[in-house]
């Protein structure tokens, strides 16, 4: 009797009844709305907070973006230090990172080799070959790079054109030299050469002359020196039907063929 009793009572707080169920749901109720009036009041407080989750997604785009262009200026990771560098690249910058990927397709214009570098120099006009030579250039590129690089930065760009300028202009400041030299270089692209011509020699005039060609060489080219394409080649069949060397070709229709006869007057 006793155990159906204790049974039935722990059944009955295992099932709550209506009204309990009911009073709990509005007591949750009205948790729910006096915190979302709390937020409300919280938000109208906050206005730094409201406008930050309202900001259109252009924005978010754009500010993604110049921060790349930033990190990729100075090549530094994003947050890293110096990401605040301005996107734009200096005139001597551009100079630099055209002449880095001359000629190298994986290059990334961040660092040049020593053939570039000295391309650099020749084709901007600091070789003079008075006071600068291609000798001076090689020896500042070794003493400015790195014993365990065969390439130089921008910044090892620089401290190379410093020590060019002060040779180069020796009657100048050191300040002045460097903005000299930076003038002849800002805004200048690599020079690309043109096709290369073939040297008039008597040795190149006999190989290049058709009238002195003999043996099948001589029936490649004409009386004038043009060639005569696969006529010159190979051996083209004669399908007209005439004997070879046979030189009344095409006359059979005249002798065959009589003029007509004038009538009597």
């Amino acid at each position: 009797m006793g155990n159906a009793q204790s049974t039935k009572r722990k059944h009955t707080s295992a099932h709550p009844s209506t009204a309990q169920r009911e009073a709990n749901s509005c007591t949750s109720m009205a948790d729910q709305k006096d915190r979302l009036d709390d937020f409300k009041v919280q938000t109208a407080k906050n206005t730094n907070f409201s406008s930050a989750q309202l900001r259109p997604h252009s924005e978010h785009s754009r500010d993604r973006t110049s921060k790349r262009l930033s990190t990729d200026s100075n090549g530094t990771s994003e947050g890293g230090v110096g990401s605040s560098t301005p996107v734009e690249l200096t005139a001597l910058e551009e100079s630099f990172r055209r002449f880095a990927i001359h000629g190298d397709t994986r290059a990334t214009g961040k660092d040049m080799h020593g053939k570039n570098w000295s391309k650099l120099c020749k084709d901007c006009g600091v070789i003079d070959g008075k006071t600068v030579t291609l000798t001076d250039v090689d020896i500042v590129f070794s003493k400015v790079k790195k014993k365990s690089c065969r390439t130089i930065t921008y910044d090892e760009f620089k401290i190379a054109l410093g020590e060019l300028a002060r040779k180069k202009y020796k009657e100048k400041t050191g300040e002045e030299a460097e903005a000299e030299v930076y003038k002849l270089i800002e805004g200048k692209t690599p020079v690309i050469a043109g096709v290369t011509r073939a040297v008039a020699s008597p040795t190149v005039n006999r190989l290049t002359d058709t009238t002195k060609f003999t043996g099948s060489h001589k029936e490649r080219f004409d009386n004038t020196g043009r060639g005569k394409g696969k006529a010159g080649r190979v051996d083209l069949v004669d399908t007209s039907g005439y004997v070879s060397g046979y030189k009344h070709q095409g006359s059979y229709e005249k002798k065959v063929t009589k003029p007509p006869m004038a009538k009597p007057m």
